[in-house]
């Protein structure tokens, strides 16, 4: 797995930082999009003259093209596609505002919609043609957390996208699979281990899992042969509510 290119976004933090320190380590040349350049910055440090910082706001259509286009000038082709860039909103539903939906809807969906897009056109034109494509399901693509129909919404609207871009990318040898992880320790799931609301109306501290389990599957989802691809992947802290929640 030597120089094959892979596109992460939300490479600043989080799971999208920990998939891209570890493509980075398998020996792929990763370009790294996300809202925040120092940020991004940070990770492209982890391996000097491999990757590529491509701030980027994926809700924002002529920013995605833009992506695209410059991934093709640095490298020429594309490889991997990690839809990873995510965004949430809590509060009851009664109380969600519309805009606070649209937010949510506009990163989780439309922005991996857009992605998705950008990433068939430039895989079919490649020779060789083909590539990949991992999408960020969650846990809540199952089953939702009390208080996060915006997000629970989104992820289940997820697997719909992965399925069918599984499907409408057979012809042209572009595989797509989707990692629903639950609990992975990062920033924004710090919270988790102080206590977090529960279905039965109860408050609890839930398990975590290091971050790099996550990060070793998608190395190894992504470097399967595009005639085989796992299309579905759970991963998740072994002791956390997830089998029986609710």
């Amino acid at each position: 797995m030597t120089d094959k290119i892979a596109l992460v976004t939300g490479a600043g933090s989080g799971i999208g930082r920990a998939a891209a320190l570890a493509l980075l380590d398998a020996g792929w040349r990763v370009v790294l999009a996300g809202r925040r350049p120092e940020e991004l910055e940070i990770t492209a440090a982890h391996a000097p003259g491999r990757s590529l910082v491509a701030p980027t706001d994926i809700t924002d259509e002529a920013q995605v093209e833009a992506l695209f286009a410059a991934t093709a000038a640095a490298f020429g082709r594309l490889d991997l596609l990690f839809n990873n860039a995510g965004a949430s909103a809590g509060g009851r539903l009664e109380d969600l505002s519309l805009e606070a939906w649209k937010r949510v809807v506009d990163v989780n969906l439309t922005g991996a919609f857009l992605c998705t897009r950008a990433a068939f056109r430039m895989m079919k034109a490649q020779d060789p043609r083909g590539g990949r494509i991992i999408n960020n399901g969650s846990i809540s693509a199952h089953a939702p957390r009390p208080y996060s129909v915006a997000y629970s919404a989104t992820k289940h609207a997820i697997t719909g996208l992965t399925r069918s871009s599984s499907l409408d990318g057979r012809p042209y040898d572009i595989a797509c699979g989707q990692i629903d992880i639950g609990n992975a320790a990062t920033e924004m799931t710090s919270a988790m281990a102080k206590g977090v609301p529960q279905a039965d109306g109860s408050f609890a501290p839930e398990p975590l899992m290091d971050v790099k389990a996550v990060a070793d599957a998608v190395v190894m989802m992504a470097g399967l042969p595009l005639d085989a691809n796992v299309q579905s992947m759970t991963i998740m802290a072994t002791k956390m509510p997830f089998v029986g929640r609710g």
